[in-house]
C-alpha cells in the first residue's frame, strides 16, 4: 500500500510540474525529492536511482544533450520538414502575433486580455462620425444608386472628397485625418448600415492601397507629391493585385515588367516596360493613380546580377498612354466602382516603384505586411455594421409586423433566427473592436486579420439570410423601402474578396497560425536550417526540448481538464462567465496538444491536409471570437442586462468550436482520434448550443426599447431622414409601442376587441368615445402611416423596371 501511495505521489508531482510548466531542472529536483522520500521509507532501491540518473543527467547537462540527443534529432527534423521558400518565409514572418498566440499556447493569461486598453474615439473622431458621416448617410438614396444611377451620385462623391473620407489613414502632416483603426471601423460600420457601395468606396482607399503603401515604404518625393493630393481628393487611388490567372494565389501573378531604357516625357531614362491584365479592382474605373503589383525582370542586368527581381509595386498615373481603365464589372447588382485594368508594354521610369528602385522585388513583403492591417479593418467592419443595422431593424420589424393576432417576434419560430442576429451583432462588433485595438497598439496581426475576415464575412452572410427569412416578402421585393435586399445580393462579394473564404479557412488561418503562434515551431525551423551549424544546434536544442515540455504540459492539462471539466482551472471572475473562461482554458490546451500531434504525424504534409488545418484553425478562431466577446463585456462594465447577448455569443462560438474539434478527432491522422477522444472528451461533449430560453431573452431585447438594444445598434444611422427606411421604421417601432396602450383604452371603452390595424380608424373611434386626447389621436394616425410603410413593399410601373439602353445602344437600335 505504501509503495502504491508513493507511485501515486510521484505521478502527481510530475503531472503537477508539467501542468504548471516549471523548468526541466525544477522538475528533476522535485522528482529527486520524491525519490529521497521513497529511499527513506525503503520503498525504492539503487536500481530506481540508476534509472533516474541515466534519464535525468543527460537531459540536464546541456553539452551532452546537444551533441548526443539534439544533433541526431536535427538531422531527422530536416528530413521531415522541408526548408521554407523565400515567399513562404516572407508570408509567415509578415506582421506580428498578439493575443492569438496566448490562445494557441494552451494557457491563456486572462489578465493580459482585460488589461488591453478599451477602444475610444477622440473628440475629433466622434465629431466626424456625428457630422460628415451622419450627413453623407442622409444624402444617399440607395435605390437611386442601385437602380437609377449605377453609381454614387456626384454630390456624394464630391462630399467624400471634400471631407477627407479617403484620407482617414493619411497623416495630418500631409493633410489627412490620421484616425485610429477603431475610428475607421466605426465610420465604416455606420456607412455599411446604409449602403455597401458607400462603405466599399470609402473602405478601399483606407486599407490596402497607395496611401497605406506610400506611408510605409514610399520615398519622400512620392509621399510629398501623392499623399497631400490623396488627402484632398485630387487623386482617386486603386490597387491592382488580382489577375484572372492568379486570384487567391497572389504570388503567382503573371503580370510582369522588364527593366530597360526608354523615353519618358521627352527624356531617355532607365525604366520598365509593364504588361498587365487585372480584374476585380475596386475604384479602377474612376482611379487617377493605379497601384500595380507585377513581377519585375532585369534580363540585361541593368540593376545588378539578379535577373528575376520578384514581385514589385509601383504607382502608375492612369492618364499615361497605354493604361486602360474605365470599364466596369457588375458584381451582383452592387454598384460600387469595380473593374479591369490593362496595359501592354507601358513604359514608366523606375522612380514609379513605391520606395524607389531599391524596393524592386520587395513587393510581396510590402503587400503581406500591409494586407493584414487592411484585412483586419475594412471587411470585418463592413460586415459588423451591416449585421448591427439588420439586427436592430429586424427587431423593430418583428414587433411591428403581426400575424395570427401577434407581433411575429413573439413566435418561437421567429425567435430562433432573431437570436442568431442579435447574438452575432454583439459578437461581431466586439471582434471588430478588439482587432482594431491590436492595430492601434502597433500590431500587424496577420493571423487575427485572417480569422476576422473569414468569420465575420461568413457570419454576416448567414445573418442576412436570417433577416431575409424573417422579413419574407418585405425582403424579397426590391425598392426604396427595402433595406435588406441589396445587402443580401452583395454578401457573397465579401466572402470572395481579399482572400476567398475557402482558402482563408483551409490554408491561411492555421497555415500562418501554427507556425507564427506556436512558441517553438518557428524557432525549430529557423535553427534547423541555420547556416551557422553551432548556433543552429544550440537554438534547436533549446527549441526542441522546450517543445517537448510544452507538448507534455498540454497533454496533462488536456487530460486533467477533461476529467474535471476544467472546473479547477483559473478564471478572472466568479460570476456567470466563470465557466466560459474555464472551458476556454480547456480548449486552448486541446488546440495546443492537437497541433503538436498533427505536426508530428504529418510533418510538412500538414499544409496539404487542408481539412485538418481548417478544423485546427476553427479552434483558434472560435477562441478568439469568444475572447473578444468577453473583452467587450468587461469593457462595457459587465452590465448584467447585456448578459443574454454575451451568453448567446459565447455559447454559440464554443459549440461551433466543439463541432470542429469533434470532426477533427473523427478524422485525425494515423487513427489517433479514438485515443485522443478518451483524453479530450472522457465524458462526452461538454458544450450545449444556446437554449430556447436564451434565444427568447435575446429576441426580447431586440424588440424592446432599452439600453441593451441601444448598445447593440450603437453608432449606426438611425435618423428618420427621407431616404433612411430603417430610421423611419425605428420611429414607427416606438410609435407602435406607444400606441398599444391607447389601442387597449379604445377597445375597453368600445366594449369589443378591435383588430390591431387601421389605427387611424381606432383613433377616430377613440375620439368619438371621448377617451383620447388630440395628441393621442395624432400618435395613432402617425403610427398607422408608419405601420403601413413598414409592412408594405414597393411597386413600379413596368417601364421603370426595363433595363435602360446606353446612348450608343439606343442609336444602333434606332438605326
Amino acid at each position: 500500500m505504501t509503495t502504491l501511495l508513493w507511485i501515486i505521489a510521484m505521478i502527481f508531482v510530475l503531472g503537477a510540474m508539467a501542468y504548471l510548466r516549471v523548468s526541466l531542472l525544477s522538475t528533476t529536483i522535485a522528482a529527486a525529492i520524491v525519490l529521497v522520500v521513497g529511499s527513506t521509507l525503503d520503498i525504492i532501491g539503487v536500481i530506481t536511482w540508476i534509472v533516474f540518473l541515466v534519464i535525468a543527467l543527460p537531459l540536464n547537462i546541456k553539452s551532452f544533450r546537444q551533441n548526443f540527443i539534439s544533433r541526431p534529432l536535427i538531422k531527422v527534423y530536416r528530413g521531415i520538414m522541408p526548408e521554407m521558400s523565400s515567399t513562404e518565409k516572407e508570408a509567415i514572418e509578415a506582421g506580428t502575433t498578439w493575443w492569438e498566440a496566448d490562445l494557441f499556447a494552451g494557457n491563456p493569461n486572462w489578465s493580459k486580455l482585460h488589461n488591453y486598453p478599451k477602444a475610444r474615439l477622440t473628440a475629433d473622431e466622434q465629431a466626424f462620425i456625428d457630422g460628415p458621416v451622419e450627413e453623407v448617410c442622409k444624402m444617399l438614396n440607395q435605390h437611386e444608386v442601385s437602380h437609377v444611377l449605377g453609381d454614387l451620385p456626384q454630390d456624394v462623391w464630391q462630399f467624400l472628397k471634400d471631407h477627407g473620407f479617403f484620407a482617414m489613414i493619411i497623416k495630418k502632416k500631409y493633410g489627412g485625418l490620421e484616425y485610429s483603426a477603431y475610428a475607421q471601423s466605426c465610420v465604416l460600420q455606420k456607412l455599411a448600415g446604409v449602403s455597401s457601395e458607400l462603405a466599399s468606396t470609402v473602405g478601399v482607399p483606407n486599407s490596402l492601397g497607395p496611401g497605406e503603401l506610400l506611408q510605409h515604404y514610399g520615398t519622400k518625393e512620392q509621399q510629398d507629391h501623392y499623399l497631400p493630393r490623396l488627402a484632398q481628393g485630387l487623386e482617386v487611388p486603386c490597387f491592382a493585385l488580382t489577375s484572372p490567372e492568379a486570384g487567391s494565389d497572389a504570388g503567382s501573378i503573371p503580370d510582369f515588367g522588364v527593366v530597360c531604357k526608354g523615353e519618358f516625357q521627352g527624356e531617355e531614362v532607365l525604366g520598365m516596360k509593364l504588361t498587365w491584365n487585372k480584374r476585380y479592382i475596386t475604384l479602377a474605373p474612376v482611379a487617377t493613380v493605379l497601384g500595380l503589383a507585377f513581377k519585375l525582370r532585369d534580363p540585361d542586368h541593368l540593376l545588378g546580377d539578379k535577373e528575376e527581381l520578384g514581385i514589385t509595386c509601383a504607382l502608375i498615373p492612369t492618364d499615361i498612354p497605354g493604361v486602360e481603365t474605365g470599364r466596369r464589372h457588375f458584381p451582383l447588382n452592387c454598384m460600387f466602382q469595380n473593374g479591369p485594368t490593362r496595359g501592354n508594354e507601358v513604359f514608366v521610369p523606375l522612380s514609379f516603384i513605391i520606395g524607389g528602385p531599391e524596393m524592386a522585388g520587395q513587393g510581396w513583403r510590402m503587400l503581406v505586411e500591409c494586407l493584414s492591417v487592411g484585412r483586419g479593418i475594412t471587411l470585418p467592419s463592413n460586415s459588423a455594421g451591416g449585421v448591427k443595422t439588420a439586427a436592430v431593424a429586424t427587431g423593430a420589424y418583428a414587433r411591428i409586423r403581426r400575424q395570427f393576432k401577434l407581433p411575429i417576434g413573439k413566435l418561437e419560430g421567429i425567435e430562433e433566427p432573431m437570436a442568431r442576429l442579435g447574438g452575432n451583432a454583439y459578437l461581431m462588433d466586439a471582434v471588430a473592436t478588439l482587432t482594431t485595438t491590436a492595430i492601434d497598439l502597433g500590431e500587424k496581426p496577420s493571423v487575427v486579420s485572417a480569422i476576422v475576415k473569414f468569420h465575420l464575412t461568413d457570419r454576416m452572410q448567414k445573418c442576412v439570410i436570417d433577416a431575409m427569412d424573417i422579413h419574407g416578402g418585405k425582403g424579397v421585393c426590391l425598392g426604396p423601402n427595402n433595406y435588406l435586399g441589396r445587402g443580401y445580393q452583395a454578401a457573397p462579394i465579401a466572402i470572395t474578396v481579399e482572400g476567398a473564404n475557402i482558402l482563408t479557412r483551409s490554408m491561411i488561418i492555421y497555415g500562418q497560425g501554427a507556425i507564427r503562434c506556436h512558441p517553438y515551431v518557428l524557432a525549430e525551423m529557423e535553427s534547423a536550417f541555420d547556416t551557422d551549424a553551432n548556433r543552429g544546434l544550440a537554438n534547436f536544442d533549446a527549441a526542441i526540448f522546450g517543445h517537448i515540455g510544452f507538448a507534455t504540459s498540454n497533454f496533462i492539462r488536456s487530460f486533467w481538464m477533461g476529467l474535471t471539466s476544467s472546473r479547477f482551472s483559473n478564471s478572472p471572475y466568479s460570476d456567470k462567465t466563470k465557466r466560459y473562461y474555464q472551458q476556454m482554458n480547456r480548449f486552448s490546451a486541446n488546440l495546443a496538444l492537437l497541433s503538436d500531434l498533427a505536426m508530428a504525424t504529418l510533418g510538412g504534409n500538414l499544409k496539404r491536409k487542408e481539412r485538418i488545418s481548417a478544423r485546427l484553425g476553427d479552434l483558434l478562431s472560435q477562441l478568439y471570437l469568444t475572447s473578444a466577446t468577453l473583452k467587450r463585456y468587461e469593457d462595457d462594465g459587465r452590465l448584467t442586462e447585456d448578459l443574454p447577448l454575451v451568453q448567446w455569443a459565447v455559447e454559440d462560438s464554443l459549440y461551433k468550436l466543439q463541432d470542429s474539434l469533434d470532426d477533427l478527432l473523427n478524422n485525425f491522422p494515423m487513427g489517433l482520434g479514438i485515443a485522443l477522444r478518451a483524453v479530450i472528451f472522457p465524458f462526452g461533449r461538454p458544450i450545449k448550443r444556446p437554449s430556447d430560453v436564451l434565444d427568447h431573452k435575446v429576441a426580447k431585447i431586440m424588440q424592446t426599447p432599452c439600453a441593451s438594444r441601444d448598445r447593440l445598434g450603437k453608432g449606426q444611422f438611425w435618423t428618420a431622414s427621407e431616404f433612411n427606411a430603417v430610421g423611419i421604421q425605428e420611429q414607427t417601432f416606438k410609435d407602435i409601442l406607444a400606441a398599444e396602450p391607447l389601442y387597449d383604452k379604445v377597445c375597453k371603452a368600445a366594449g369589443k376587441r378591435l383588430p390591431f390595424m387601421w389605427l387611424d380608424k381606432v383613433a377616430a373611434e377613440g375620439k368619438a368615445l371621448g377617451v383620447l386626447s388630440d395628441s393621442e389621436i395624432a400618435l395613432l394616425e402617425r403610427a398607422e402611416i408608419g405601420r403601413l410603410k413598414s409592412i408594405n413593399v414597393d411597386d413600379f410601373d413596368t417601364d421603370e423596371l426595363r433595363a435602360q439602353l446606353a446612348p450608343k445602344a439606343k442609336q444602333e437600335k434606332a438605326a
